[in-house]
């Protein structure tokens, strides 16, 4: 079994969702309940990647974030990811600076994108990641439309997720005000499907709250990353 040094902490909740979903996927794929792989994770502090990326110190960051990884390899990691999808801004230099290969959260969710056959869809999630273009660029090269809220409304949507998301409050005004945002995308966008772009929206958002495909990013990140772990 290859083994997975995870950067974590990005937020804590989110953490905490792969470690359990890591476990459970590992469990389903080897049919075996009593079966528990063994992997890494480094817990670092999300606050300063946020502070990094409100200064744009964007190479500051990567610095952060490789060294946290090259942590991981020294601890015997075969492969490692970056359990947010926030950091993924700096995905491509990080992987420059560190010799294990890495999973790329956006990468995988433009397979399930293909996989799904949708063209349009909505991005969500950290003002970072709504403003940014790395999700834009992976998409567009494959033929495929991301259509972001308004400013306003990806102002309010990154608030919540720091404010309530990443300290594990789930607030059900949030969660309609949110759906009404994916409900105006649907309408005004054309939004074939919604990417829940920050690995905390899933607690916020569930299956069969909207009326078209969810694309949850740390599912489909979790389903790659056990694949790895069990190649031979």
């Amino acid at each position: 079994m290859k083994k997975l040094g995870m950067i974590g902490g990005t937020g804590p909740e989110a953490t905490v969702d792969y470690y359990q979903s890591i476990i459970a996927k590992y469990q389903e794929k080897t049919g075996d309940p009593e079966s528990l792989p063994e992997f890494l994770i480094n817990s670092i502090n999300m606050y300063k990647i946020f502070d990094l990326l409100e200064n744009e110190k964007t190479e500051e960051l990567a610095d952060y974030l490789a060294l946290s990884v090259l942590a991981l390899e020294k601890g015997g990691a075969d492969f490692a990811v970056l359990s947010a999808n926030t950091a993924h801004i700096v995905f491509d230099d990080v992987q420059q600076k560190v010799d294990i290969p890495l999973i790329s959260i956006v990468e995988e969710s433009v397979r399930a994108a293909e996989k799904m056959k949708l063209k349009k869809l909505g991005l969500l999630g950290t003002k970072f990641t709504m403003e940014n273009d790395f999700f834009q660029k992976v998409f567009t090269a494959r033929q495929k439309e991301l259509v972001v809220p308004t400013q306003e409304e990806q102002n309010f949507m990154h608030q919540k997720i720091v404010d309530e998301l990443e300290k594990g409050i789930v607030n059900e005004e949030t969660k309609e005000a949110f759906l009404k945002i994916v409900a105006r995308m649907i309408e005004q966008d054309g939004i074939e499907g919604v990417i829940l772009g920050c690995t905390e929206l899933p607690m916020l958002i569930k299956p069969g709250d909207s009326v078209i495909p969810q694309l949850n990013t740390t599912e489909i990140h979790v389903e790659a990353i056990v694949a790895a772990m069990l190649e031979k």
